[in-house]
């Protein structure tokens, strides 16, 4: 008879998306376990690009800094056609973004994560499998198995399956993956070269036929190591004919997306691709590992139904085309596990849970096209300046202005900072103690739901009014901050308070007189009350909070 257990929340799928997700509930406090089929974490630089709105998120929950120290920068990519250089893109942001672009490999992500969750007392479970699961109006009962055949049922409140794109979640709560995939096939390799190139640079190297056509790729993206890079290429047909005829050219259910088995690429198969394409002559070394891959574009019609959802790869599969995949799984996981954190505690409002598909779903939708126009025709494919298109490769324009959490201004209000969007970070703040300034990242790192109290407006009322009714309607989960121009005096009054020294504060956030905003665990804005009052607070954060 199978043993019987029980937890908050079961994460199904170890990689990154499943690992944040259980972080950020274990820091909420909620119990929950996660468990992978895999009995050890796989050594490979799947997805390696870390975007600046992940390494914010990382930033919130406490762990940016190890990611920092691990990670090399990507500091843009050079673009050959044909042997000859036909571009450089710069990856530069605006000064007032905390974090640039970065590059690590998916295994060192895992397993700064995976350590990270340790701080909590939670470990994986390795070797189980999910092998079904049935819900009911106050739960979930999944069945288990361990490698050894060991059988398990565990009770849980809510089932996230971050299981991947042959997800066994999405199959079980019979959602639609809809999509295709791409005829091409690609070799992956780890390997390390000796070229001349600047380091930190991308490399793209195209062979264009006499019809203009790309006929030859090479792709390589630095990685930590002395001349070390992912590189990715199109597949020689012998090796495309010895993985066909290993029967492996997709996952057992119609999905072609991600590594494949058969015959893994070796060293001379990368050697024969830099002979053809590389920028300079250059022979390939210390092949840590290969394989063969295809690439999909899919998309569920639902993010979850009841108390089961998806989310990264069980989600959204699409090109592989500006590191986008794994950091809008992050960000499921990350807008997510707030709302399962107050489910638990039977504090959510009613629509908190179905918040999470109207505000994830069309990113999703966003990510997906968007990378296949850009696989098929180039970033030039969207018309648009070179600062928003690589804001929105960053993924700082995520936003969920149209979301049902949010309390939205009124048409004819000017500000640029709106509820919806991602909170933006500035310097400058200063204590009464401290003798150096700090970020506003740095004030809300660790926290969850924050208000920000800046300046007095006339009409408004006092930050010790608002700061009492922020812990009454949140029930005691919001914590307050107040923020004062530079000159102007105050006291704290039972709110820890910071003086805007340099202005940055106000200016970001488009505020003169008094203002309060609303921010979620997530680091978007909930809602902007100017002037700030009793009621208006009450009202936004009736739409996070149950009564």
């Amino acid at each position: 008879m199978a043993r019987s257990e029980s937890t908050d929340v079961l994460v199904v799928g170890a990689g990154p998306v499943g690992l944040t997700l259980a972080a950020e509930l274990r820091r909420a406090g909620v119990a929950c376990r996660i468990v992978d089929r895999l009995p050890a974490r796989l050594p490979y630089a799947k997805a390696v690009g870390v975007q600046p709105r992940t390494l914010e998120l990382f930033d919130r929950m406490g762990l940016v800094r190890e990611v920092l120290d691990a990670a090399v920068p990507m500091r843009g990519q050079l673009t050959y056609v044909n042997g000859a250089e036909r571009g450089r893109v710069e990856l530069v942001l605006p000064p007032e973004v905390p974090y640039g672009f970065a590059a690590l490999p998916q295994c060192d992500t895992e397993r700064l994560l995976e350590e990270f969750l340790g701080r909590y007392g939670t470990g994986i479970e390795r070797s189980t499998a999910l092998m079904g699961f049935a819900q009911d109006h106050a739960g979930v009962t999944s069945r288990l198995t361990t490698a050894s055949g060991e059988g398990t049922e565990v009770r849980s409140r809510f089932l996230v399956g971050c299981d991947g794109a042959h997800s066994a979640v999405r199959k079980g709560l019979g959602l639609t993956f809809e999509g295709g995939a791409f005829p091409e096939e690609y070799m992956l390799a780890d390997v390390e070269v000796g070229w001349d190139l600047p380091p930190g640079y991308g490399v793209r190297s195209m062979h264009r036929g006499e019809d203009g056509a790309v006929d030859d790729l090479l792709v390589c993206i630095p990685l930590p190591g002395n001349g070390r890079y992912r590189m990715s290429m199109l597949v020689p047909p012998e090796l495309s004919a010895a993985r066909q005829a290993s029967g492996t050219a997709a996952g057992g259910d119609g999905v072609a997306h991600g590594l494949e088995g058969g015959t893994a690429p070796a060293l001379p198969d990368i050697q024969k691709v830099l002979d053809r394409l590389a920028p300079e002559p250059v022979t390939a070394s210390a092949l840590r590992w290969s394989s063969v891959f295809r690439i999909s574009h899919r998309l569920v019609d639902r993010y979850g139904e009841g108390r089961v959802f998806v989310a990264g790869d069980a989600a959204h599969i699409h090109p592989p085309t500006g590191a986008q995949g794994m950091n809008t799984g992050i960000q499921d996981a990350a807008n997510l596990a707030w709302k399962l954190a107050l489910a638990v505690e039977g504090a959510a409002g009613p629509q908190v849970l179905a918040g999470y598909e109207a505000e994830r779903r069309p990113v999703g939708e966003e990510v997906v096209g968007r990378t296949v126009r850009h696989a098929a025709e180039g970033v030039q494919a969207d018309p648009t300046d070179r600062e928003t298109l690589l804001l929105r490769e960053a993924q700082l324009l995520v936003g969920y202005r149209d979301g049902p959490l949010v309390t939205p201004l009124a048409p004819d209000d000017p500000a640029a900072l709106r509820p919806g969007d991602r909170v933006p970070d500035c310097g400058g703040l200063t204590g009464d103690i401290a003798a150096y300034p700090v970020r506003l990242f740095d004030v809300l790192r660790g926290r969850g739901h924050v208000l920000l109290v800046y300046g007095d407006h006339p009409a408004g009322d006092p930050a010790a009014d608002l700061a009492a009714a922020a812990r009454e309607f949140s029930g005691g989960r919001m914590a307050t901050h107040r923020i004062l121009p530079a000159d102007a005096p105050g006291r704290s009054a039972g709110v820890p308070l910071y003086h805007d020294s340099r202005g940055e504060f106000a200016r970001r956030y488009g505020v003169g007189e008094g203002a309060a905003f609303a921010v979620r665990p997530d680091g978007y804005l909930t809602a902007r009350l100017e002037p700030p009052g009793v009621a208006a607070l009450r009202e936004a954060l009736g739409r996070i909070f149950a009564p």
